[in-house]
């Protein structure tokens, strides 16, 4: 059934096109995400990719796919390796909810790491050049304080405590909200090294554009840098993060605030990622790191 809709999006992508294969792609979480390869009527193929988004996303905005197809065209127009926005389909006639079609690209979530540091650079120059696209033209977007103050403001029945989370919770209760000191920008919102494409060790694409919103620049580096902590360990996050601060010019006062609401999200939620026994304890471990550090320096004003 699923392929005879595909058929659908092929015939409307290219028509007199058939279908040749369809398959699931790995890392879609909040949307399901399938490439599709088209045999058009000349023969040629072309493969892309259909994203479709699930509910928790569409009840918290309804118009994310609009959103994300409108996204991808300004950061491809700016020089951000993102795949390109072919189609968006709001009409329901194929699928219920509205979907959005984009370019694929061929490449995998990791690079040899034997080239560690050239990749972290890599990783740098995007998410500086992602921090660098005109502020015009992006009010569709949330902005990220209000999404740290809806978690904020939700206090649990219960503290997750392995991961300190009624000590964050208590610091950013008195310190929020906090006046900015950068200008706001846009955040990708989830830049992290498995929505990432690499081909020959080389960066080809940012995927998965649904968190993206705007705010304080330093809200998106403190979310990756706990995410590289915890891939590849506290030298690699404090390299890639030297190479960040090259290619910008910002105030880091605040950077230890935001690694608190960064390190704030997984709170409650670790434990349900079906992560394997080891690896669940270096990231407990290293999340205990990484809010110490970082309740460190606020004490140390």
């Amino acid at each position: 059934m699923t392929d005879t809709l595909f058929a659908r999006v092929a015939q409307d992508i290219a028509p007199g096109s058939r279908l040749a294969r369809s398959w699931e792609l790995k890392g879609g979480v909040s949307a399901q995400v399938t490439a599709l390869e088209i045999e058009r009527s000349d023969g040629e193929r072309q493969t892309v990719v259909v994203r479709r988004h699930g509910p928790a996303d569409l009840a918290a905005n309804p118009q994310v796919a609009a959103g994300e197809f409108r996204l991808l065209g300004l950061v491809r127009a700016a020089g951000v390796a993102a795949p390109a926005p072919l189609r968006l389909d709001q009409s329901g006639r194929i699928f219920p909810a509205p979907y959005l079609v984009i370019e694929y690209v061929a490449g995998e979530p990791a690079f040899d790491h034997r080239q560690l540091r050239p990749a972290l650079g890599q990783m740098a120059a995007q998410l500086a050049r992602i921090h660098a696209v005109a502020h015009a033209g992006l009010d569709f977007l949330p902005r990220q304080r209000d999404r740290y103050e809806r978690l904020i403001a939700k206090t649990p029945a219960t503290f997750d405590q392995s991961l300190s989370e009624e000590r964050i919770r208590a610091a950013l209760a008195a310190i929020w909200p906090f006046e900015p000191r950068n200008r706001a920008v846009l955040l990708h919102g989830d830049f992290w090294p498995n929505n990432l494409l690499w081909r020959d060790n080389r960066l080809v694409a940012v995927l998965d554009w649904e968190d993206a919103a705007v705010g304080d620049p330093l809200a998106d580096l403190a979310n990756t840098r706990m995410e590289i902590l915890w891939a590849f360990g506290p030298e690699a996050m404090d390299y890639f993060t030297e190479q960040y601060r090259a290619l910008t010019a910002i105030d880091w006062a605040d950077l230890p605030r935001w690694e608190l609401c960064a390190a704030l999200w997984p709170a409650g939620k670790l434990g349900g990622w079906g992560l394997e026994a080891a690896a669940e304890q270096s990231m407990r471990e290293r999340h205990r790191w990484f809010v110490g550090q970082a309740f460190a320096r606020l004490e140390s004003r």
